[in-house]
């Protein structure tokens, strides 16, 4: 069974509160997730890839998205959190391992404390995502003594990873987000 971070209360939002949501995405996982969370929140929601992300300042509300890499957001978005600073945010990431694992809550801890100062996370949320087939092909010519050569155990996590995000997944983000603003 797949275990989701459990919601966050809503914040009362200003009016005409301009909101933001960043992603990046390598195989088109954290895109979808992003995607999904753009159609709960309130039209005129700005949606950038990282690479693309105007300054966070002009905004009240910043979703960001990330792929976790080495237990963190990856580089580009790891380069992007500090600039958002005095926001409230979302913070939403796919991972190939089990989301009710430890490595998922420190990859949440992780990638949130790259964040500027005086940000108040107001939404959380991650799931599996498909593995980039280039890393599962490395770590499977991996000397059987290295932590990341595959096993039964490792095996089993890529074959469920590679069905996600599903339908399910992207109803429990937009469940995450929908009453933050």
């Amino acid at each position: 069974p797949r275990a989701f971070p459990p919601p966050i209360l809503p914040f009362n939002p200003k009016t005409n509160m301009k909101s933001l949501i960043v992603y990046s995405s390598k195989t088109g996982n954290t895109k979808k997730v992003a995607e999904a969370i753009l159609s709960v929140l309130p039209a005129g929601t700005e949606i950038f890839p990282v690479e693309n992300a105007p300054d966070p300042d002009g905004y009240d509300f910043v979703a960001v998205g990330y792929w976790v890499d080495k237990g963190t957001a990856n580089q580009e978005m790891a380069a992007y959190l500090p600039k958002i600073r005095g926001k409230k945010v979302g913070v939403f990431f796919t991972l190939g391992a089990f989301p009710d694992s430890p490595h998922a809550e420190e990859s949440f801890r992780n990638g949130s404390a790259l964040l500027g100062e005086d940000c108040e996370v107001v939404a959380k949320f991650w799931c599996q995502g498909a593995i980039d087939p280039k890393l599962t092909e490395w770590m499977s010519k991996l000397p059987a003594e290295h932590p990341h050569a595959p096993n039964p155990e490792s095996l089993r996590r890529w074959a469920e990873a590679a069905k996600h995000p599903d339908g399910n997944d992207l109803e429990a983000a937009k469940d995450a987000f929908r009453n933050v603003i």
